[in-house]
């Protein structure tokens, strides 16, 4: 077997550094990577929810792009409602 010169004196660092054998390390390091792959293997699969929103801007924000502010400022406008609700929402 052909190890990586670096990889090795790494590998000897480590078991040195927890009392352990290199011999251990490198049983370990196997094991966990056998393991992995059976975990990947039995895991199951995933379902991805997604969204069935129109891409875009809200009704609102596009209407104020278009008439030609900046979104940064839309945005700092948001910002600036969710600290001061009341400059913003008067009570009906």
């Amino acid at each position: 077997m052909r190890i990586d010169e670096t990889l090795l004196n790494e590998a000897k660092a480590y078991a040195a550094r927890n009392g352990r054998s290199l011999n251990s390390v490198m049983e370990d390091a196997l094991r966990q990577l056998i393991n992995r792959s059976t975990e990947v293997a039995e895991r199951p699969r995933v379902e991805l929810i997604t969204s069935t929103a129109e891409p875009g801007y809200q009704t609102w924000v596009q209407r104020r792009l278009d008439a030609g502010e900046k979104l940064e400022h839309i945005v700092y406008d948001l910002d600036d409602e969710e600290r001061y609700p009341e400059l913003f929402h008067a009570p009906r």
